[in-house]
């Protein structure tokens, strides 16, 4: 059977991750099924918030499904699942059913993207052991650009189809993609490495990776400490890019003066700088090392929060919310790589999967807690020193899981020599 090429393999979990991001996009509809239907703001937003919250329970729920059946099939279960919900959005449309369309685009399709996510990840990974971070990366950055591409056409759909053919069409488009992605993506045979990587280990030349801490079932990751303390990176990292992204345009008039045409031009390039990150951070992992790059991730992003309250010049403040984008999609991106350093591959789609629930939770308490405090004080100064606090912490946990990994190498080292 001839070897199947793993940058096709890549280019097929891009393709996937490229249809299931256009859940990015889903603000170019509001205002469209507003006008059509007389629905509010809070009507509209619900079913993006069921998308979010399912992709995190789905990707938890079927983690141990994608590792048993493969990323192949659970593929095809999520391109099946995700053009279903678009095309039965579609029908909910025309008929004017709010709660078919929550039950269609929010949690059929929301399940088809949690699948959707976790499914090409620990197949890219095992794909590229000598560039892990760089494989999850550009999966991940297709997720991020989804938007980027399906923005302007489905903008352009609505107005030439109206907004129940657009889904149609748009269902249609993303099962071709997804499926032409399912059937190509295929795991490596057992113990697989490329022939670069070969040719440099018999020479003795290969850059010496750091072995993985463990291969651990996802039962037994879940009893770990460092599960949990990703589990809090991760939480506070998205929350704090969460909710930026969900204030950034009033933000950004309201705190240095931008016009709302200069807004939402920083809103447009903040998607840019979230998919640039998130190819770039990762990459760099696979040399800086996944604590060093989450560390980075905390630091860098705790000063930001502590300087942006006395930001006036709208120059400096795009510089540093688009910094902070950078690092919500490398964490994004890094994520995958970093159970495999911790956890092993064994069973890397499933931990993802849970530990994706951590996104769901930053996806309420995100955009939650900054109209919350927003309400309490009318500025957003406040807010910054709140997620301060929260970076803090994440910080604090950085050194936790660093000293964590260093007790645990050392008593396999002592173990080996005592072999």
């Amino acid at each position: 059977m001839k070897q199947k090429n793993r940058w096709l393999i890549a280019l097929a979990a891009v393709s996937i991750h490229l249809s299931i991001g256009s859940v990015y996009a889903y603000s170019v509809f509001k205002n469209p099924l507003m006008d059509q239907f007389g629905w509010d703001n809070k009507q509209v937003t619900v079913s993006f918030t069921l998308a979010i919250c399912f992709l995190g329970l789905s990707a938890a729920a079927f983690g141990r499904f994608v590792e048993k059946y493969g990323p192949r099939k659970s593929a095809t279960v999520s391109a099946i699942l995700f053009s279903a919900g678009m095309l039965g959005t579609g029908l909910a449309v025309h008929l004017g059913s709010l709660t078919g369309y929550y039950l269609c685009y929010g949690v059929i399709g929301g399940i088809g993207l949690g699948i959707g996510y976790i499914s090409p990840v620990s197949t890219l990974v095992k794909w590229f052991p000598d560039r892990r971070g760089l494989a999850t990366g550009m999966a991940v950055m297709g997720f991020g650009a989804g938007s980027l591409i399906c923005s302007p056409v489905a903008a352009r759909l609505i107005n030439a189809v109206g907004v129940a053919n657009t889904f149609y069409i748009l269902g249609t488009a993303y099962f071709v993609l997804m499926m032409s992605g399912a059937l190509y993506i295929a795991r490596p045979p057992e113990g697989w490495m490329p022939k670069g990587m070969l040719e440099k280990r018999a020479s003795g030349s290969e850059r010496k990776a750091p072995e993985d801490l463990a291969q651990l079932t996802a039962v037994e990751a879940l009893r770990t400490g460092r599960f949990w303390m990703l589990w809090v990176m991760m939480f506070v990292n998205i929350s704090s890019g969460i909710m930026i992204i969900s204030v950034a345009s009033p933000m950004a008039q309201d705190k240095v003066g931008m016009s709302v045409a200069a807004a939402a031009t920083m809103v447009g390039i903040m998607g840019l700088f979230n998919g640039g990150g998130r190819i770039g951070w990762a990459a760099l992992s696979d040399y800086w090392g996944r604590t060093n790059v989450f560390t980075i991730f905390f630091a860098s992003q705790l000063v930001l929060f502590l300087i942006l309250p006395g930001v006036t010049n709208a120059i400096v403040f795009e510089i540093f919310i688009l910094f902070i984008m950078t690092c919500y999609g490398g964490g994004f991106a890094s994520l995958p790589a970093y159970i495999g350093d911790l956890f092993g591959t064994k069973q890397l789609g499933a931990i993802h999967g849970f530990l994706l629930t951590a996104w769901s939770a930053a996806g309420v308490v995100g955009p939650m807690l900054v109209a919350s405090l927003y309400d309490s004080s009318q500025n957003y100064d406040m807010t910054f020193y709140v997620f301060a606090v929260l970076l803090a912490v994440a910080l604090a946990t950085t050194v936790l899981i660093r000293a964590n990994i260093r007790k645990i190498r050392a008593a396999k080292a002592a173990e080996s020599a005592g072999a």
